[in-house]
């Protein structure tokens, strides 16, 4: 039997004739026409049956009393056997009872074809199918780092909060919200994160925040903004650091970390200090907004310079009169 992986070549030809014909009338004039023509060793049976030859496919189509179609016959046999078994075919003049004209259009060798579709997929492969073998001895050493400090990432206080490994050491402690926060800040090398946790603020957090130097550092939203704000109701907050506008702390990059606490401020608001007494801490800037520039009264005009001048004076006395707290709170 015919096998398609012994196969070297592909005749192609083609079919006309002046009436309608079927396959079975095809492969008739073929096999009928050719009988004895090429001797016993090129005879279509006996290479079909060593399997030098292969099925003979018969494609036909027959419109306005014509007949066209196309012809494929598999060779195993070497360039000069199958160019003289496609030159044996053109002798055909009749299939049927009709006149017909056989031409060899090409025969195509089936190894070349495969050649193609094998150097093509290699180049798939090669672009696609490997993995990068190229080391960065920066990036391996980086990942050994990243995954020891993902492991040092430990709890605190009786609510179980995720912490990094010197909250406890330390004398400053970084408030964020969640445990993917704490994960990111000791991808960098910050080791004293604490997590709340949710909206409710722990009972741990504001025992923390009594005894260290607390900053806040939540996502740039609406969620982070509310727990911020629940925060400073009930917890003493030194600093507030802020994540960039629709970005979550576990985000950021290390440079947009280190801006951020490089950008920090006092809050607006804090709780009660442990003396029992109300505190405000406020940048400078906020102080001096307690004291805006009077608007002039209506129909008395603009304004002249010297009266910018006493009113410019009148404000330092003010500012000056400020109550102790304010100065002692804000930042020199």
């Amino acid at each position: 039997m015919y096998s398609s992986d012994t196969t070297k070549y592909l005749i192609h030809i083609h079919l006309d004739a002046e009436w309608v014909v079927e396959k079975p009338d095809v492969v008739g004039a073929i096999f009928g026409q050719t009988e004895g023509l090429l001797g016993e060793d090129l005879d279509l049976r006996d290479l079909q049956r060593t399997g030098r030859l292969g099925r003979i496919d018969v494609q036909v189509t027959s419109k306005k009393g014509e007949t066209k179609g196309e012809i494929y016959i598999a060779s195993s046999l070497d360039r000069a056997e199958t160019a003289i078994l496609a030159a044996s075919f053109e002798t055909i003049d009749r299939v049927g009872p009709c006149a017909a004209k056989v031409r060899v259009e090409s025969i195509e060798d089936i190894r070349v074809s495969k050649r193609k579709q094998v150097v093509a997929r290699a180049k798939e492969l090669l672009l696609d199918a490997f993995e990068d073998g190229s080391i960065d001895s920066t990036l391996l050493i980086d990942e050994v780092r990243e995954s020891m400090r993902m492991e040092k990432i430990g709890t605190v206080g009786e609510d179980k909060l995720p912490a990094g490994p010197n909250v406890l050491e330390s004398d400053a402690i970084i408030i964020v919200e969640g445990r993917a926060d704490v994960l990111n800040l000791l991808r960098f090398g910050i080791k004293n994160a604490v997590a709340v946790e949710g909206s409710r603020i722990p009972r741990t957090i504001i025992e923390l925040c009594e005894k260290k130097t607390a900053t806040a550092f939540f996502d740039g939203d609406r969620g982070g903004d509310l727990i911020l704000r629940e925060l400073l109701q009930v917890a003493e907050i030194d600093f507030v650091a802020y994540a960039p506008r629709g970005k979550s702390v576990e985000d950021l990059s290390r440079k947009e970390i280190v801006k951020a606490s490089g950008t920090r401020s006092r809050p607006i608001t804090s709780a009660r200090s442990r003396s029992g007494r109300r505190t405000t801490k406020r940048p400078r800037s906020l102080i001096l907004q307690e004291f805006p520039t009077r608007a002039p009264r209506p129909g008395r005009g603009r304004s002249s310079g010297r009266n910018v001048s006493q009113r410019h004076t009148r404000l330092q006395r003010q500012r000056r009169q400020v109550p102790g707290h304010f100065q002692s709170t804000s930042p020199r």
